[in-house]
């Protein structure tokens, strides 16, 4: 029982007894009063019958005329006439006269009074007395009426005061329930000020947690900060502030790795020529300008454009991916065309060669960088701004080089022709890769789902079909697939699987409902069931993200995001997200084993993430050092190739 329903019963006690209490002592003092008046008028009576039958000289047959006169008047329950000896000489009585009070309140009040007596004579001879005895049914009844009158008023100003002693009740408990909501606000990241209530200890209160509030804001504040300088130092170039060639390494091949993007994409590498030549002409400040300005054209791409990477591989080396196809010669045309026109006012011989290739992603890394160098190197037999542009060729056939975006409407329509039959025929799979905690322990199976395009045919990654899937508008329909399949497997097993769930998913207005619908037939399985999204649906679309985590997670479903990297940083309201977990992406993680910035910068993530109450896992590892690193910094959990191999996939 809550402290104010206490307080309020308390009071309401102490009202009821108070009226209980008033009740009871006025009845008794009703009661006394009643009782001394009958007594009274008893004796009065009796004395004015007396007095009149004193008057008529001692006739027996007048003075039980004047008795029965005055018996009849229907007050009296006895009047009686006794002779000098005491002798009953006339008598008149009725029955006890029944009271309209309950039975029970006159067992519990009885009035008790003495007849009235009064002595009778005839000139100066005695000649007996009279008694008189009223009903005491008449002063029950007044007794009654004037309890019931009482209690009326009183039970009325009860109210009055139980309806006031609530009203002040909640006047306290408001500042109390906002204190309570202030505290869980702060559990949650979000810092709000209370204003001062009128009550003075309450003041107190309200003022000590506003003032732990500012603290802990402080104490975020400064770990934010913390985390960025952490998140410099770790990844960033100190001269440009573009990604190191390790960060841009590993940040490439995680995007070359995920399944959602286009098939293709494209590479621009550009060389500030004969960089040790130009700091002996021009000095080492000119050159560091003629980088920055390298540098910060590069930059433009990824601050504009998403999925954009840039990084300085190294002293005079840049790099810049785009996450398209067919536009790798383009921009680096249009770069060598900026270029053209900043650098060489910085001084005179300075040349920059770009090389540029347009690539299917299933290329190994290796390969990439092979063709881009290639490339760069091609460009550099020229003097000036120079582009070398490199196409490899189409994976696969025509059907999929309309999939990823070539010119055949021909070969598009085959595609999404064939991503409809098969969702419709259910012609899909889950593929299993465990999330595994540190003692290898299994967290939950990481779900991807394969279509079999062709009826006959393999089962195909979604990197093949998802960019025309999300062309088509058809990740709705093949998420909602994927969590058919899930919550089936969940239901034969028990065992804890989680699935992917595209950004534009969120984007159809209907598909949260039917998502919530089919969760929702399956209450037991649901419980088991986990959804993940990448990090750019909490930076795009947080309110659909949020929207969704209030209809899902009632009903026993985990949210989590994956690729969650930097642009955490961007999503101001994370604490409201309603997540369970985020998995950091590859590129935050690898090479945390031999770089100990890398690593501090892991664990400041953790900090921060934990203080929301999130689990940490990490996605994409394949160094076993890697993992002992990350197992150090207290992480949650691990899956990528390395953990494949310690708990298996199916």
């Amino acid at each position: 029982m809550s402290l104010m329903r206490q307080v309020w019963l308390l009071v309401l006690g102490v009202v009821l007894a108070s009226l209980l209490g008033s009740v009871a002592v006025s009845t008794v003092s009703t009661r006394q009063l009643l009782q001394t008046q009958l007594q009274i008028k008893n004796s009065d009576n009796a004395a004015a019958l007396a007095l009149a039958l004193s008057q008529q000289g001692g006739d027996a047959e007048l003075m039980q005329l004047l008795i029965s006169a005055q018996f009849d008047t229907g007050y009296y329950q006895r009047v009686a006439w006794r002779k000098p000896n005491g002798q009953l000489a006339f008598e008149r009585v009725a029955p006890a006269r029944a009271s309209a009070a309950p039975a029970w309140f006159v067992s519990l009040t009885p009035i008790a009074v003495q007849p009235g007596v009064a002595q009778l004579s005839s000139g100066w001879n005695a000649i007996g007395s009279v008694e008189v005895l009223s009903h005491s049914a008449y002063a029950h009844d007044e007794l009654w009426r004037s309890v019931t009158r009482m209690a009326a008023l009183l039970l009325g100003l009860g109210l009055l005061a139980s309806v006031g002693a609530y009203l002040a009740l909640h006047r306290i408990r408001r500042p109390l329930d906002n204190a309570v909501a202030q505290a869980r606000a702060v559990m949650e990241g979000n810092f709000s000020l209370l204003e001062l209530p009128h009550v003075p200890e309450l003041q107190r209160l309200t003022e000590a947690m506003n003032a732990m509030v500012t603290r802990v804001k402080a104490m975020f504040e400064a770990q934010g900060e913390q985390l960025q300088a952490l998140r410099l130092q770790a990844h960033c170039d100190p001269l440009t502030g573009m990604s190191t060639r390790k960060h841009f390494l590993a940040e490439l091949e995680s995007a070359l790795t995920r399944d959602e993007g286009p098939a293709r994409g494209g590479l621009v590498l550009l060389r500030l020529r004969e960089l040790a030549l130009l700091n002996q002409r021009l000095g080492r400040p000119a050159v560091d300008q003629a980088l920055l300005t390298l540098s910060r054209a590069v930059k433009a791409y990824p601050d504009r454009v998403r999925g954009c990477l840039g990084g300085r591989l190294n002293g005079s080396d840049f790099a810049l991916w785009l996450p398209a196809p067919d536009v790798a010669a383009e921009t680096a045309q249009a770069l060598a065309d900026a270029l053209r026109v900043s650098l060489p006012g910085l001084g005179a011989g300075i040349q920059v060669s770009l090389g540029a290739v347009d690539l299917p992603r299933e290329l190994s890394l290796g390969q990439w960088f092979g063709e881009a160098d290639a490339a760069l190197a091609r460009s550099e037999t020229q003097s000036g701004y120079v582009v070398d542009f490199f196409r490899g060729p189409n994976a696969g056939a025509a059907g999929t080089a309309g999939a990823e975006g070539g010119s055949s409407a021909q070969g598009e329509r085959v595609w999404r022709a064939q991503i409809l039959e098969a969702l419709k025929e259910r012609r899909a799979r889950l593929s299993q890769f465990p999330l595994l905690d540190r003692e290898g322990q299994v967290v939950h199976l990481e779900c991807p789902l394969q279509l079999q395009l062709e009826a006959d045919g393999p089962f195909e990654p979604a990197t093949r079909w998802l960019p025309l899937a999300v062309r088509s508008r058809l990740t709705a329909e093949v998420d909602l697939l994927a969590v058919s399949l899930a919550l089936e497997a969940i239901a034969r097993d028990g065992k804890l699987r989680c699935v992917n769930i595209a950004p534009a998913s969120l984007l159809d207005g209907g598909f949260v409902a039917r998502l919530r619908e089919q969760v929702f037939q399956a209450p037991q399985a649901a419980r088991k069931l986990g959804l993940e999204l990448a990090e750019t649906a909490a930076v795009q679309h947080f309110d659909l993200l949020l929207e969704m985590g209030r209809q899902l997670r009632p009903l026993g479903v985990k949210l989590g995001l994956e690729h969650a990297g930097a642009g955490l940083a961007q999503v101001d309201r994370l604490y409201q997200a309603g997540l369970d977990y985020v998995k950091l992406d590859a590129s935050v993680v690898s090479g945390a084993s031999g770089d100990a910035a890398r690593a501090a910068f892991v664990r400041g993530m953790l900090v921060m993430l934990r203080s929301l109450a999130l689990k940490v896992y990490a996605e994409g590892l394949r160094d076993a050092m890697d993992v002992q690193a990350l197992w150090d910094c207290e992480l949650d959990g691990v899956t990528g190739p390395w953990a494949t191999a310690q708990g298996g996939s199916d």
